[in-house]
Order: structure tokens, then C-alpha cells, then sequence
């Protein structure tokens, strides 16, 4: 009997696209022998250094960008990384489904999870946290891309594959080795057409 293969999938809870991405490992976990070890990452980190941060032209959003993904970095601190995993489910269809950017202590509950974990988004507590956990990812594939970043046991580090909507059964399967494939050409760089609206289902 193979054993499963895990994957490691950095996201920022904010992103739509990476949020759409993650319900396709969801599937792919279904349906391949696949384990995801849920890792956050940080845009804000990622655009710091800029004059102008693209997620966020014109700076309205300020800290509450962070705010997500440090409650990410508590619960993974605190509870760990299948916790996490619960967490961001719920978190997605909080912020993505339903529009609830507010509604971090609700996803909290629906994950199982004590309320007082919310409070993370408010402090800079586990800014160096999410900050180490940002940089072991980008340093898989550099600092020219974003959320998410796959990287896959004996291939390697990934951006993406942003996909809207979400594939499911076999067809997330098939991109699943398809993804697989392409990690493990070392020379290949990248493969890209325009996006589209982000699409939930």
C-alpha cells in the first residue's frame, strides 16, 4: 500500500484566486492519495518593499490585510496544522462565499476553534511568524509571483495553478498531475493567459 504524498500549500487567506486553488487540493485530496500541510503566507509582506502595493493601490485596507493571516499563524501556533487547514475552510467561505470580512471569530467556531484566537489579527505578535513561514515559500520560487505556492515531494515549488472555478472528481485529479509533471522539469518557468472573474460556484 503507497503511502499518500504530501503537498505543501502556502496561501493568504485574502486572496481569492488562492482561496478557488485551495478548493481544487481539497478535491485533489479526494481523489488522489494526497495530504496538504496547510502553510500561510503574507501579499503585504510580499509588496512591502513597494511604493505602491497592487493588492491594495490606494493603502485603504492598511493592517487589516495582515489581519487574516496572522489568526492563521495563531492557529497554526496553538493547534496546529490540521486545525489550520479547518480554519481557512471555514475563513473562505466566510470571506470569499459570503463577504464576511468580519468574520473571523465565526469562522473560528465553525473550525472548532476558541474565539479568543481572533484577537491575533489586532497585534503584531505573530508578524515574525507568518513572516518565516511567507519567506520559506517565495524562496521555492522567487519573489516575482504571489499566492498560492505549491511545493511537491521530490518535484518542487510551484506558483499556483490559479483556476476558476475550482475543477473537481477526475478533472482535479488530471491537473493534479499535470501540476506534478511540470514541477518536476527544473528548467520550466511558467505557463500563463489572462484572468478571469473569480468564479465560486
Amino acid at each position: 500500500m503507497s503511502r499518500a504524498q504530501y503537498v505543501d500549500f502556502w496561501f493568504d487567506p485574502v486572496c481569492p484566486y488562492t482561496w478557488l486553488t485551495s478548493r481544487w487540493i481539497r478535491e485533489v485530496e479526494r481523489v488522489r492519495d494526497v495530504t496538504v500541510r496547510w502553510r500561510v503566507m503574507s501579499l503585504s509582506v510580499l509588496n512591502e518593499h513597494l511604493d505602491v502595493d497592487p493588492e491594495d493601490p490606494e493603502g485603504q485596507w492598511g493592517d487589516s490585510m495582515r489581519g487574516p493571516g496572522r489568526v492563521c499563524a495563531a492557529v497554526t501556533g496553538r493547534y496546529g496544522n490540521e486545525a489550520l487547514g479547518r480554519y481557512f475552510d471555514a475563513l473562505g467561505v466566510r470571506l470569499h462565499e459570503r463577504g464576511e470580512w468580519d468574520g473571523a471569530e465565526r469562522a473560528l467556531a465553525d473550525a472548532g476553534l476558541p474565539a479568543e484566537l481572533a484577537a491575533a489579527a489586532r497585534t503584531d505578535a505573530y508578524d515574525d511568524a507568518v513572516r518565516a513561514s511567507h519567506e520559506q515559500g517565495i524562496a521555492l520560487v522567487g519573489p516575482e509571483v504571489g499566492t498560492p505556492v505549491l511545493s511537491v515531494p521530490g518535484a518542487g515549488g510551484l506558483f499556483g495553478p490559479v483556476v476558476s472555478p475550482a475543477p473537481k472528481g477526475e478533472a482535479a485529479g488530471r491537473l493534479w498531475d499535470g501540476v506534478v509533471l511540470m514541477a518536476g522539469v527544473q528548467d520550466f518557468c511558467e505557463l500563463k493567459r489572462a484572468y478571469g472573474e473569480a468564479d465560486f460556484g
